[in-house]
């Protein structure tokens, strides 16, 4: 099967649409907190779960990125205790 890979910028420009999102849903749960107006709150839900949906997609789609970042098996050492 030919599988498809990303170019090295797309898959940069999608890893900045996938932070860009995860910030926008970050922000529009924080905010349903300090919202009282029900309508707001309603829209705020409604751009969570869009959200969440789009980042599942562009998750989907990095897949495809020609290269990945290996995790490190050991986690940093704290400097406080």
């Amino acid at each position: 099967m030919n599988m498809q890979t990303l170019a090295a910028h797309e898959a940069m420009e999608l890893h900045e649409m996938l932070n860009f999102k995860t910030l926008c849903l970050a922000k529009s749960k924080l905010m349903q907190g300090l919202v009282f107006d029900q309508e707001l709150k309603d829209l705020m839900q409604k751009d969570v779960e869009q959200s969440t949906q789009a980042i599942a997609d562009l998750q989907a789609i990095y897949a495809k990125a020609p290269f990945q970042a290996p995790v490190p098996k050991n986690r940093p050492t704290p400097i406080l205790n």
